[in-house]
């Protein structure tokens, strides 16, 4: 497919993974109001994506398996022919099981492959894929973007499982790697979320109270406050290799 030329020099182009619902949809409509054309990607849900492509003034919605290559490599391709350029990239999406960190059995290869693989390796070939385009964004506009969604799991020794938390340190030293290595034309940073507010997490009694209990903000965050960490780090143009752990000061108790 032949590239759309830009829509004018001051056009920002995102590609957020996993938007379509929490964290994701956040960071996507954050930066939809602040002015960028948004690419916006689930494995499933594709009806909720196109209406919440329809929503915004300026984004598609595409449709793509991380686990799969081929699929990562259309989802790159299809993002950049939109408008013929990519400056951020929103490292999203990922997965996580949940099994007690005493149960080492039920952490089985199988386990540690399908968490590595979404965690850590798609979003390292998303990187590779994106970064002749986000080299661009540096000539044309200002240096490209990259941010990583961590998780407070991959900073100390917590998490839904072993293997979960393990994949999560994992992507924040890589994003320290790549901030090495990528610039000075494309940042990398990553935030680490504590708990948040999700459907996901409604039943999360325990981590709940431990949050208004325990963390100086008195409760767990909302994904627009994950949105907004992210559209910081964005809109910086010096930060780079940054690790933002953003759990309500959690981590200072």
């Amino acid at each position: 497919m032949k590239p759309n030329p830009p829509i004018d020099n001051a056009l920002r182009v995102a590609l957020v993974t996993g938007s379509t619902s929490g964290i994701g949809a956040a960071i996507a409509r954050v930066l939809s109001g602040a002015g960028y054309a948004v690419v916006l990607h689930s494995r499933n849900s594709a009806d909720t994506g196109r209406a919440m492509a329809a929503e915004m003034k300026q984004a598609i919605y595409v449709q793509a398996d991380l686990a799969c290559e081929a699929d990562r490599v259309r989802l790159v391709d299809e993002a950049i022919a939109a408008w013929g350029q990519l400056d951020v990239l929103v490292n999203n999406a990922g997965i996580s099981r949940v099994i007690p960190h005493s149960d080492l059995a039920s952490a089985t290869s199988a386990v540690w492959h399908e968490l590595n693989e979404i965690n850590v390796v798609a979003p390292f070939h998303l990187v590779a894929l994106a970064e002749s385009a986000l080299r661009d964004a540096a000539r044309y506009r200002r240096a490209g973007s990259v941010v990583n969604i961590s998780s407070h799991a991959g900073v100390r020794p917590k998490g839904a499982s072993i293997p979960y938390a393990v994949s999560k340190a994992a992507l924040n030293h890589m994003t320290r790697l790549l901030a090495v290595s990528l610039g000075p034309d494309i940042r990398v940073n990553a935030v680490a979320p504590g708990l948040v507010d999700t459907p996901l997490t409604a039943e999360w009694k325990e981590a709940q109270e431990l949050w208004r209990d325990r963390a100086p903000m008195r409760r767990a965050a909302s994904p627009e406050d994950i949105a907004n960490a992210v559209a910081m780090l964005v809109d910086s143009d010096y930060l780079t290799g940054e690790v933002l752990l953003s759990d309500g000061g959690l981590n200072l108790t």
